[in-house]
């Protein structure tokens, strides 16, 4: 007899967001990199240049988030649809400290467009309770090694810990 129990067992959802500022030197737009966790399995990773220039590293780390707001949301969805219960909020893991501070406050004043409408994507998010913003230094960040050229021990230390 199956036991029908594992299926009630609640999931937890990580997503480590990161960054590469100007990294492309011909366009200097910025690189996002985004890993996606279901309990300690890798389930989506994300590696795309940004589609804006961004002057600031504010910016584009918010861009980045943005984008794994939306993977966040998509994949809590498809585990609803399926009946897999959820536990608590996904946990996001960025390295700038100044957007784990923005994510928790809403009197923020934004002055370009574009990092406005990200900040508050984002934030509307961390209000509804789906999203907790978690500073993640970036020689723990596991999606620093899909945003940066790195050293051969620093990339393979980061990638023995996908399956942390």
């Amino acid at each position: 007899m199956q036991n029908k129990n594992f299926l009630r067992t609640p999931v937890q959802t990580t997503i480590f967001v990161d960054f590469d500022n100007t990294a492309d030197t011909v366009t200097r737009r910025s690189r996002s990199g985004i890993l996606f966790y279901i309990n300690r399995a890798p389930i989506v990773w994300y590696s795309k240049r940004q589609n804006s220039i961004e002057n600031s590293t504010f910016g584009s780390e918010f861009n980045a988030l943005k984008v794994g707001t939306d993977i966040a949301k998509g994949i809590r969805y498809k585990l609803r649809m399926m009946g897999v219960p959820i536990e608590g909020a996904t946990n996001v893991r960025v390295d700038n400290m100044s957007v784990v501070y923005n994510t928790s406050r809403p009197e923020s004043m934004l002055k370009k467009k574009s990092n406005s409408i990200a900040y508050h994507y984002v934030r509307e998010s961390v209000a509804a309770g789906t999203l907790l913003a978690r500073y993640e230094p970036s020689d723990s960040n596991l999606s620093d090694c899909l945003t940066k050229i790195q050293p051969g021990p620093v990339r393979q230390a980061l990638i023995q810990k996908f399956v942390w």
